[in-house]
Protein backbone atom coordinates (compact mmCIF):
# COMPACT_ATOMS: atom_id res chain seq x y z
CA UNK A 1 0.00 0.00 0.00
CA UNK A 2 2.91 2.55 -0.05
CA UNK A 3 1.13 4.25 -3.17
CA UNK A 4 -1.73 4.75 -0.63
CA UNK A 5 -0.46 6.93 2.24
CA UNK A 6 -2.26 9.51 4.84
CA UNK A 7 -1.61 12.83 4.14
CA UNK A 8 -2.76 15.76 7.55
CA UNK A 9 -5.51 11.90 8.75
CA UNK A 10 -6.99 11.73 4.82
CA UNK A 11 -6.17 8.86 3.12
CA UNK A 12 -4.76 9.73 -0.54
CA UNK A 13 -3.97 7.48 -3.89
CA UNK A 14 -0.47 8.81 -5.16
CA UNK A 15 -1.56 13.02 -4.98
CA UNK A 16 -5.20 12.64 -4.28
CA UNK A 17 -7.51 12.98 -1.55
CA UNK A 18 -9.75 9.61 -1.59
CA UNK A 19 -12.69 11.82 0.25
CA UNK A 20 -12.39 14.09 -2.27
CA UNK A 21 -12.09 11.38 -5.15
CA UNK A 22 -15.45 9.67 -3.30
CA UNK A 23 -17.47 12.95 -3.04
CA UNK A 24 -16.89 13.65 -7.09
CA UNK A 25 -17.62 10.10 -8.43
CA UNK A 26 -19.75 8.79 -5.47
CA UNK A 27 -19.03 5.10 -3.65
CA UNK A 28 -18.64 2.32 -4.08
CA UNK A 29 -15.64 2.77 -6.54
CA UNK A 30 -12.75 0.51 -7.22
CA UNK A 31 -9.34 2.93 -7.23
CA UNK A 32 -6.25 2.00 -8.95
CA UNK A 33 -2.97 3.59 -9.14
CA UNK A 34 -0.78 3.82 -12.07
CA UNK A 35 2.64 4.32 -10.29
CA UNK A 36 2.15 1.23 -8.12
CA UNK A 37 1.59 -0.40 -11.43
CA UNK A 38 4.49 0.21 -12.95
CA UNK A 39 6.84 -0.30 -10.21
CA UNK A 40 5.03 -4.03 -9.30
CA UNK A 41 5.84 -4.62 -13.11
CA UNK A 42 9.70 -2.89 -13.14
CA UNK A 43 10.29 -5.14 -9.83
CA UNK A 44 9.29 -8.15 -11.92
CA UNK A 45 10.79 -7.51 -14.85
CA UNK A 46 14.21 -6.63 -12.84
CA UNK A 47 14.34 -9.80 -10.84
CA UNK A 48 14.02 -11.62 -14.06
CA UNK A 49 16.49 -9.22 -16.41
CA UNK A 50 18.98 -11.78 -16.53
CA UNK A 51 17.16 -14.24 -19.00
CA UNK A 52 15.33 -14.12 -22.20
CA UNK A 53 12.07 -13.88 -21.10
CA UNK A 54 7.96 -13.50 -22.22
CA UNK A 55 5.89 -11.12 -18.90
CA UNK A 56 2.42 -12.38 -20.56
CA UNK A 57 0.09 -10.78 -17.84
CA UNK A 58 -2.79 -12.73 -16.33
CA UNK A 59 -5.70 -10.98 -17.96
CA UNK A 60 -8.05 -12.68 -15.38
CA UNK A 61 -7.05 -11.36 -12.42
CA UNK A 62 -7.93 -7.68 -13.68
CA UNK A 63 -9.51 -7.11 -17.27
CA UNK A 64 -9.62 -3.61 -17.61
CA UNK A 65 -8.67 -2.71 -21.14
CA UNK A 66 -6.98 0.98 -19.41
CA UNK A 67 -4.63 -1.96 -16.71
CA UNK A 68 -4.00 -4.24 -19.90
CA UNK A 69 -2.82 -0.78 -22.06
CA UNK A 70 -1.06 0.38 -19.54
CA UNK A 71 1.16 -3.16 -18.79
CA UNK A 72 2.04 -3.34 -22.52
CA UNK A 73 3.15 -0.04 -23.00
CA UNK A 74 5.89 -0.86 -20.33
CA UNK A 75 6.59 -4.45 -22.71
CA UNK A 76 3.80 -6.50 -21.13
CA UNK A 77 2.26 -9.51 -22.79
CA UNK A 78 -0.62 -11.33 -22.32
CA UNK A 79 -1.74 -14.46 -20.69
CA UNK A 80 -5.79 -15.07 -21.59
CA UNK A 81 -8.15 -17.96 -21.08
CA UNK A 82 -11.29 -17.03 -23.32
CA UNK A 83 -11.81 -15.41 -26.57
CA UNK A 84 -13.83 -12.25 -24.57
CA UNK A 85 -10.29 -11.85 -22.68
CA UNK A 86 -7.69 -12.38 -25.66
CA UNK A 87 -9.53 -9.96 -27.69
CA UNK A 88 -9.89 -7.42 -24.83
CA UNK A 89 -6.35 -7.90 -24.93
CA UNK A 90 -6.08 -7.22 -28.72
CA UNK A 91 -8.13 -4.25 -28.31
CA UNK A 92 -5.82 -2.72 -25.21
CA UNK A 93 -2.84 -3.27 -27.71
CA UNK A 94 -0.98 -6.15 -26.89
CA UNK A 95 0.43 -7.22 -30.02
CA UNK A 96 -0.55 -11.32 -31.29
CA UNK A 97 3.30 -12.23 -30.63
CA UNK A 98 3.13 -11.63 -27.01
CA UNK A 99 -0.48 -13.35 -26.37
CA UNK A 100 -0.33 -16.84 -24.92
CA UNK A 101 -4.01 -18.71 -24.94
CA UNK A 102 -5.11 -20.88 -21.93
CA UNK A 103 -7.46 -23.00 -20.32
CA UNK A 104 -9.59 -26.30 -20.49
CA UNK A 105 -12.11 -25.50 -22.56
CA UNK A 106 -11.40 -23.26 -25.15
CA UNK A 107 -14.23 -23.94 -28.58
CA UNK A 108 -13.44 -23.97 -32.03
CA UNK A 109 -14.72 -20.68 -32.32
CA UNK A 110 -12.23 -19.75 -30.00
CA UNK A 111 -9.43 -20.95 -31.35
CA UNK A 112 -10.33 -20.27 -34.73
CA UNK A 113 -10.23 -16.46 -33.99
CA UNK A 114 -6.89 -17.02 -31.90
CA UNK A 115 -5.03 -18.57 -35.09
CA UNK A 116 -6.61 -16.10 -37.31
CA UNK A 117 -4.92 -13.15 -35.27
CA UNK A 118 -1.48 -15.10 -35.51
CA UNK A 119 -0.74 -15.42 -31.33
CA UNK A 120 1.70 -16.08 -29.94
CA UNK A 121 1.10 -19.43 -28.46
CA UNK A 122 -1.41 -21.50 -27.67
CA UNK A 123 -1.36 -24.10 -24.60
CA UNK A 124 -3.32 -27.19 -24.90
CA UNK A 125 -4.38 -28.74 -22.25
CA UNK A 126 -6.07 -32.30 -23.72
CA UNK A 127 -5.74 -34.92 -27.10
CA UNK A 128 -8.99 -33.22 -28.06
CA UNK A 129 -7.77 -29.59 -28.29
CA UNK A 130 -5.09 -30.77 -30.13
CA UNK A 131 -7.25 -32.51 -32.84
CA UNK A 132 -9.74 -29.49 -32.98
CA UNK A 133 -6.27 -27.16 -33.36
CA UNK A 134 -5.07 -29.58 -36.09
CA UNK A 135 -8.72 -28.86 -38.23
CA UNK A 136 -8.84 -25.80 -38.01
CA UNK A 137 -4.96 -25.53 -38.96
CA UNK A 138 -5.10 -28.12 -41.92
CA UNK A 139 -8.46 -26.04 -43.14
CA UNK A 140 -6.07 -22.92 -43.54
CA UNK A 141 -3.28 -24.79 -44.66
CA UNK A 142 -0.74 -23.60 -41.56
CA UNK A 143 1.46 -24.80 -38.78
CA UNK A 144 0.60 -23.80 -35.56
CA UNK A 145 2.82 -23.27 -32.22
CA UNK A 146 1.38 -24.57 -29.25
CA UNK A 147 2.56 -25.96 -25.64
CA UNK A 148 1.44 -28.56 -23.82
CA UNK A 149 0.15 -27.91 -20.39
CA UNK A 150 1.71 -30.42 -17.42
CA UNK A 151 -0.15 -30.87 -14.17
CA UNK A 152 3.26 -31.73 -12.22
CA UNK A 153 1.09 -32.97 -8.95
CA UNK A 154 2.79 -30.04 -7.29
CA UNK A 155 0.67 -28.56 -4.19
CA UNK A 156 0.86 -25.10 -3.96
CA UNK A 157 0.25 -24.84 -0.16
CA UNK A 158 -2.47 -22.09 -0.82
CA UNK A 159 -6.21 -22.34 -0.63
CA UNK A 160 -7.58 -25.21 -2.27
CA UNK A 161 -10.33 -23.28 -4.56
CA UNK A 162 -7.41 -21.61 -6.39
CA UNK A 163 -4.97 -24.93 -6.81
CA UNK A 164 -4.63 -25.64 -9.93
CA UNK A 165 -1.25 -28.29 -9.86
CA UNK A 166 -2.36 -31.25 -7.74
CA UNK A 167 -3.65 -34.83 -9.59
CA UNK A 168 -7.12 -34.20 -8.80
CA UNK A 169 -7.21 -30.71 -10.07
CA UNK A 170 -8.81 -30.56 -13.78
CA UNK A 171 -5.64 -28.00 -15.23
CA UNK A 172 -2.84 -30.29 -17.29
CA UNK A 173 -2.41 -33.36 -18.22
CA UNK A 174 -0.50 -36.50 -16.37
CA UNK A 175 2.89 -37.29 -17.25
CA UNK A 176 1.97 -40.20 -18.79
CA UNK A 177 -0.59 -38.60 -20.93
CA UNK A 178 1.99 -35.71 -21.54
CA UNK A 179 4.66 -37.96 -22.85
CA UNK A 180 2.11 -39.60 -24.97
CA UNK A 181 1.02 -36.08 -27.04
CA UNK A 182 4.29 -35.29 -27.12
CA UNK A 183 5.10 -38.24 -29.01
CA UNK A 184 1.65 -37.01 -31.23
CA UNK A 185 2.45 -33.81 -31.91
CA UNK A 186 5.90 -34.63 -33.33
CA UNK A 187 4.11 -36.62 -35.71
CA UNK A 188 1.67 -34.10 -36.39
CA UNK A 189 1.49 -32.04 -39.91
CA UNK A 190 0.32 -29.14 -38.71
CA UNK A 191 1.41 -28.13 -34.91
CA UNK A 192 4.97 -27.53 -33.91
CA UNK A 193 4.87 -27.88 -29.94
CA UNK A 194 7.61 -25.69 -28.79
CA UNK A 195 6.20 -25.27 -25.52
CA UNK A 196 5.83 -26.81 -22.05
CA UNK A 197 3.06 -25.17 -19.94
CA UNK A 198 2.87 -25.64 -16.16
CA UNK A 199 0.22 -23.34 -13.21
CA UNK A 200 0.61 -24.89 -10.05
CA UNK A 201 -1.82 -22.54 -8.05
CA UNK A 202 -2.23 -19.03 -6.52
CA UNK A 203 -1.38 -16.71 -4.27
CA UNK A 204 1.76 -18.50 -3.63
CA UNK A 205 4.40 -16.90 -0.84
CA UNK A 206 6.78 -19.60 -0.58
CA UNK A 207 9.24 -20.59 -2.87
CA UNK A 208 9.36 -24.52 -2.00
CA UNK A 209 6.52 -25.53 -4.26
CA UNK A 210 8.33 -23.84 -7.28
CA UNK A 211 11.39 -25.97 -6.83
CA UNK A 212 9.21 -28.67 -6.39
CA UNK A 213 7.56 -28.09 -9.50
CA UNK A 214 11.38 -27.03 -11.71
CA UNK A 215 12.19 -30.89 -10.34
CA UNK A 216 9.64 -32.46 -11.85
CA UNK A 217 9.47 -30.40 -15.10
CA UNK A 218 13.72 -30.97 -15.01
CA UNK A 219 11.94 -34.73 -14.92
CA UNK A 220 9.49 -34.65 -17.70
CA UNK A 221 11.18 -33.14 -20.55
CA UNK A 222 14.32 -35.42 -20.02
CA UNK A 223 11.65 -38.08 -20.26
CA UNK A 224 10.18 -36.71 -23.33
CA UNK A 225 13.01 -36.36 -25.38
CA UNK A 226 12.31 -33.07 -27.07
CA UNK A 227 13.56 -29.74 -27.17
CA UNK A 228 11.06 -27.08 -25.60
CA UNK A 229 12.05 -23.88 -27.30
CA UNK A 230 9.73 -21.90 -24.13
CA UNK A 231 8.83 -23.57 -20.55
CA UNK A 232 5.93 -21.30 -19.24
CA UNK A 233 6.12 -21.52 -15.78
CA UNK A 234 3.02 -19.78 -15.27
CA UNK A 235 2.16 -17.11 -12.32
CA UNK A 236 0.56 -18.01 -8.75
CA UNK A 237 2.88 -15.44 -7.42
CA UNK A 238 1.01 -14.02 -3.92
CA UNK A 239 1.39 -10.78 -2.40
CA UNK A 240 1.14 -9.60 1.25
CA UNK A 241 -2.65 -9.13 2.27
CA UNK A 242 -1.64 -8.60 5.50
CA UNK A 243 1.81 -8.05 7.61
CA UNK A 244 2.32 -11.28 8.71
CA UNK A 245 2.24 -12.65 5.01
CA UNK A 246 5.90 -12.66 3.46
CA UNK A 247 5.95 -12.05 -0.15
CA UNK A 248 7.43 -14.24 -2.35
CA UNK A 249 11.57 -13.98 -2.45
CA UNK A 250 12.01 -13.15 -5.98
CA UNK A 251 15.77 -13.63 -6.18
CA UNK A 252 15.63 -17.43 -4.64
CA UNK A 253 12.98 -18.41 -7.66
CA UNK A 254 15.60 -16.77 -9.82
CA UNK A 255 18.31 -18.81 -8.69
CA UNK A 256 15.99 -22.04 -8.68
CA UNK A 257 15.65 -21.31 -12.26
CA UNK A 258 19.23 -20.59 -13.09
CA UNK A 259 20.17 -24.10 -12.25
CA UNK A 260 16.95 -25.33 -14.37
CA UNK A 261 18.33 -23.78 -17.14
CA UNK A 262 21.80 -24.96 -16.62
CA UNK A 263 20.43 -28.31 -18.22
CA UNK A 264 17.79 -26.76 -20.49
CA UNK A 265 18.60 -24.75 -23.16
CA UNK A 266 14.94 -22.62 -22.76
CA UNK A 267 13.24 -19.02 -22.92
CA UNK A 268 10.89 -18.72 -20.31
CA UNK A 269 7.47 -17.65 -19.93
CA UNK A 270 5.77 -16.16 -16.51
CA UNK A 271 2.32 -15.51 -16.19
CA UNK A 272 2.13 -12.58 -13.37
CA UNK A 273 -1.46 -11.48 -12.69
CA UNK A 274 -1.97 -10.88 -8.93
CA UNK A 275 1.50 -9.98 -7.97
CA UNK A 276 1.57 -7.14 -9.99
CA UNK A 277 -2.13 -5.83 -9.51
CA UNK A 278 -2.96 -7.29 -6.54
CA UNK A 279 -2.33 -4.44 -4.10
CA UNK A 280 -2.72 -1.45 -6.27
CA UNK A 281 -6.39 -1.54 -6.06
CA UNK A 282 -8.24 -0.50 -3.32
CA UNK A 283 -12.35 -0.66 -2.66
CA UNK A 284 -14.01 2.59 -1.77
CA UNK A 285 -17.08 2.18 0.82
CA UNK A 286 -19.56 4.19 2.71
CA UNK A 287 -20.88 3.37 5.84
CA UNK A 288 -25.04 3.30 5.25
CA UNK A 289 -26.16 1.52 8.71
CA UNK A 290 -24.54 0.66 11.85
CA UNK A 291 -26.49 -2.04 13.81
CA UNK A 292 -25.63 -2.56 17.24
CA UNK A 293 -25.97 -5.80 19.13
CA UNK A 294 -24.62 -6.76 22.64
CA UNK A 295 -21.97 -8.68 21.41
CA UNK A 296 -20.69 -6.50 18.23
CA UNK A 297 -21.78 -3.81 15.77
CA UNK A 298 -22.41 -4.69 12.35
CA UNK A 299 -21.55 -2.16 9.57
CA UNK A 300 -23.19 -2.38 6.88
CA UNK A 301 -21.45 -0.47 3.69
CA UNK A 302 -22.71 0.01 0.33
CA UNK A 303 -20.42 -2.47 -0.66
CA UNK A 304 -21.16 -6.09 -1.17
CA UNK A 305 -19.98 -9.69 -1.94
CA UNK A 306 -21.10 -9.10 -5.59
CA UNK A 307 -18.29 -6.48 -5.80
CA UNK A 308 -16.30 -8.26 -4.05
CA UNK A 309 -16.36 -12.02 -4.05
CA UNK A 310 -13.29 -13.15 -2.83
CA UNK A 311 -14.22 -12.94 1.11
CA UNK A 312 -17.17 -15.25 0.27
CA UNK A 313 -15.29 -17.20 -2.29
CA UNK A 314 -12.51 -18.13 -0.55
CA UNK A 315 -12.99 -17.19 2.98
CA UNK A 316 -10.46 -14.67 2.49
CA UNK A 317 -9.74 -11.22 4.36
CA UNK A 318 -8.88 -8.02 3.03
CA UNK A 319 -7.26 -5.08 5.94
CA UNK A 320 -9.96 -2.17 6.14
CA UNK A 321 -8.95 0.48 6.92
CA UNK A 322 -10.39 4.12 7.24
CA UNK A 323 -9.92 7.15 4.73
CA UNK A 324 -9.85 9.79 8.04
CA UNK A 325 -7.97 8.62 10.51
CA UNK A 326 -9.28 9.98 13.94
CA UNK A 327 -7.04 8.17 16.51
CA UNK A 328 -8.59 5.70 19.25
CA UNK A 329 -10.13 2.45 18.86
CA UNK A 330 -14.04 1.51 19.72
CA UNK A 331 -14.61 -0.97 22.66
CA UNK A 332 -16.72 -3.02 20.27
CA UNK A 333 -16.23 -5.46 17.52
CA UNK A 334 -16.97 -4.31 14.33
CA UNK A 335 -18.35 -6.62 11.80
CA UNK A 336 -17.92 -4.93 8.12
CA UNK A 337 -20.84 -6.84 6.43
CA UNK A 338 -22.70 -5.59 2.44
CA UNK A 339 -26.53 -5.10 2.35
CA UNK A 340 -26.58 -8.58 0.12
CA UNK A 341 -29.33 -11.25 1.30
CA UNK A 342 -26.74 -13.23 1.99
CA UNK A 343 -24.67 -14.74 5.40
CA UNK A 344 -21.66 -14.68 3.16
CA UNK A 345 -21.84 -11.18 2.71
CA UNK A 346 -19.28 -9.60 4.94
CA UNK A 347 -15.65 -8.83 4.78
CA UNK A 348 -13.97 -8.77 7.85
CA UNK A 349 -14.62 -8.46 11.43
CA UNK A 350 -11.93 -6.29 13.83
CA UNK A 351 -11.91 -5.34 17.30
CA UNK A 352 -9.37 -2.72 17.18
CA UNK A 353 -10.34 0.09 14.77
CA UNK A 354 -11.48 3.44 15.41
CA UNK A 355 -15.08 4.60 16.36
CA UNK A 356 -17.43 5.13 13.41
CA UNK A 357 -20.45 6.61 12.63
CA UNK A 358 -22.76 6.45 9.62
CA UNK A 359 -21.62 7.84 6.43
CA UNK A 360 -18.12 7.32 7.34
CA UNK A 361 -15.87 6.25 4.18
CA UNK A 362 -13.83 3.15 4.58
CA UNK A 363 -11.37 1.30 2.36
CA UNK A 364 -10.84 -2.35 1.35
CA UNK A 365 -7.39 -2.99 0.86
CA UNK A 366 -5.20 -5.04 -1.85
CA UNK A 367 -8.32 -5.94 -3.93
CA UNK A 368 -6.60 -5.19 -7.54
CA UNK A 369 -7.01 -8.94 -8.38
CA UNK A 370 -10.03 -10.85 -8.22
CA UNK A 371 -12.02 -7.94 -7.09
CA UNK A 372 -14.19 -6.30 -10.18
CA UNK A 373 -12.96 -9.03 -12.45
CA UNK A 374 -14.97 -11.33 -10.02
CA UNK A 375 -17.74 -8.71 -9.64
CA UNK A 376 -21.20 -9.67 -10.67
CA UNK A 377 -24.95 -8.19 -10.53
CA UNK A 378 -26.57 -10.28 -8.04
CA UNK A 379 -29.01 -8.82 -6.28
CA UNK A 380 -29.42 -6.44 -9.31
CA UNK A 381 -26.79 -4.56 -8.52
CA UNK A 382 -24.83 -2.60 -10.52
CA UNK A 383 -20.98 -2.84 -10.67
CA UNK A 384 -19.08 0.10 -9.36
CA UNK A 385 -17.13 2.52 -11.26
CA UNK A 386 -13.37 2.22 -11.70
CA UNK A 387 -10.78 4.89 -11.82
CA UNK A 388 -7.09 4.90 -12.58
CA UNK A 389 -5.13 7.31 -10.50
CA UNK A 390 -1.95 9.10 -11.84
CA UNK A 391 -0.26 11.48 -10.06
CA UNK A 392 -3.07 14.16 -9.76
CA UNK A 393 -5.09 12.99 -12.61
CA UNK A 394 -8.39 11.13 -12.17
CA UNK A 395 -9.09 8.74 -15.02
CA UNK A 396 -12.26 7.27 -14.92
CA UNK A 397 -11.51 3.78 -17.07
CA UNK A 398 -14.82 2.08 -16.64
CA UNK A 399 -18.33 4.22 -15.73
CA UNK A 400 -20.36 3.28 -12.87
CA UNK A 401 -23.40 0.78 -14.38
CA UNK A 402 -26.69 2.08 -14.47
CA UNK A 403 -29.75 0.61 -12.41
CA UNK A 404 -31.59 0.99 -16.12
CA UNK A 405 -28.89 -1.33 -17.94
CA UNK A 406 -29.80 -4.33 -16.07
CA UNK A 407 -33.60 -3.45 -16.49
Amino acid sequence: MSWFEYRNQVLCAESVSLAHIAKEVGTPLYCYSTAALKANYEEFVDAFRDRDVLIAYSVKANANQAVIATLSACGAGADVVSGGELQRALAAGVPGSRIVFSGVGKTFEELNYAINKKIFLINAESKSEIIEIEKIAKSKKRIIDIGIRLNPNTDAKTINQISTGKKEDKFGLTEKTFIELVKYAKNSKYVNLKCLSVHIGSQIVNNLPYEKMLKVIDRVIKKSNHKFEFVDLGGGIGIAYHNKTKKLNYKKYSISISKFLKNHNSKIIFEPGRSIIGDTGILISKIIYIKKTKSKDFIILDSAMNDLMRPALYGSNHKIIPVIKKGGSSKKTYEFVGPICESTDKFLTSKNFQKLKEKDLIIICDVGAYGMSLSSNYNVRPNPIEILIKGSKINIIKKRQKLIDLI
